[in-house]
């Protein structure tokens, strides 16, 4: 009897511990409006990208501007690391997540987790397909595609013949600049061919070597991102062809290839200033305030100079 007692106060304190929706005490929000005893982790989805790096610096620098502490760490493109990542900073007991999703159905269910635990959380550059996200700080992508395919037709007129590389299959800037192309592309130009290449410089060597052996009159690459423009460059340079290539990021290495007559143009985040807006988000929320659902940096298209 005594075991049967001891067993059903056990099931009781667990049900009871399952209602509960108050988070522990270092889970919740910081209302008093000091940032000294903040800390915040940083999930990005690969420092292997000069784009994340920046974001990453901007993060770092906004939060020594406000004296936060802040935990980074690399999913290298991973997303099963990605989701134990998560969880271990929420085990470090960190007030705010910064998530930078390398797949955005993938990291739902930690997002999930830390909702129930108040533990609140701003993604950057990709947002979470389920869980509930205070703020996705983010350049407009749809945009951008939309600005990649209008500077296609300005240089060489509709119905120009067009390869996409695509991005992570799962990562929403993939759909998003893919929309956005394709809003204008579908009407306007003849995508001969489109492949992912995961955001990567070598698949996009690789990729666009195999594409263009089967589509040798193509007039012009969009590339999701600029490590894959890239990688596409030497692929055409290779090739001994003359196509327009515009990439997707702004990153260093697309502004210096533009400017030595390499890539044609990029459609330029401001990956930095994404950090910095994310982590006035993150304190923001922590204090109480109430912030945008999408807060957007601003995009141009750069070409040389």
């Amino acid at each position: 009897m005594k075991k049967l007692t001891l067993l059903f106060t056990a099931v009781l304190m667990i049900i009871m511990t399952g209602c509960s929706m108050q988070p522990p005490e270092w889970a919740k929000p910081n209302n008093n409006g000091n940032t000294d005893e903040i800390k915040i982790g940083l999930s990005i989805s690969t420092l292997n990208n000069p784009f994340f790096v920046a974001l990453k610096d901007g993060v770092v620098a906004e939060a020594e501007k406000q004296g936060i502490e802040v935990v980074i760490v690399d999913a290298q493109d991973d997303s099963a690391k990605q989701s134990n990542d998560v969880d271990d900073l929420i085990q470090q007991g960190v007030n705010a997540l910064l998530i930078n999703p390398t797949d955005s159905a993938a990291i739902s269910n930690v997002v999930q987790t830390a909702n129930s635990l108040g533990i609140p959380v701003i993604t950057l550059d990709r947002s979470a397909d389920q869980g509930d996200v205070e703020a996705l700080v983010a350049s407009d992508n749809v945009k951008g595609g939309e600005m990649a395919a209008q500077y296609i037709i300005e240089q060489l007129g509709e119905g120009a013949k067009v390869i996409e590389l695509e991005g992570v299959a799962g990562a929403s800037a993939t759909r998003e600049r893919g929309q956005g192309f394709h809003n204008i592309a579908d009407e306007q130009l003849d995508v001969v061919a489109k492949q992912p290449a995961d955001f990567d410089r070598t698949k996009g060597l690789n990729v666009m070597e195999n594409l263009i052996q089967g589509n040798p009159d193509v007039e012009a690459v969009f590339a999701h991102n600029d490590e894959m423009a890239l990688g596409a460059l030497e692929a055409i340079q290779s090739s001994g062809r003359d196509v327009i290539i515009v990439g997707f990021d702004g990153n260093e290495d697309a502004i210096k290839s533009i400017n030595a007559g390499g890539l044609t143009a990029t459609v330029a985040q401001q990956p930095a200033l994404i950090g910095e807006l994310a982590v006035r988000a993150a304190a923001d929320v922590l204090q109480g305030n109430e912030v945008e659902e999408v807060i957007a940096a601003p995009l141009k298209l750069t070409t040389k100079e």
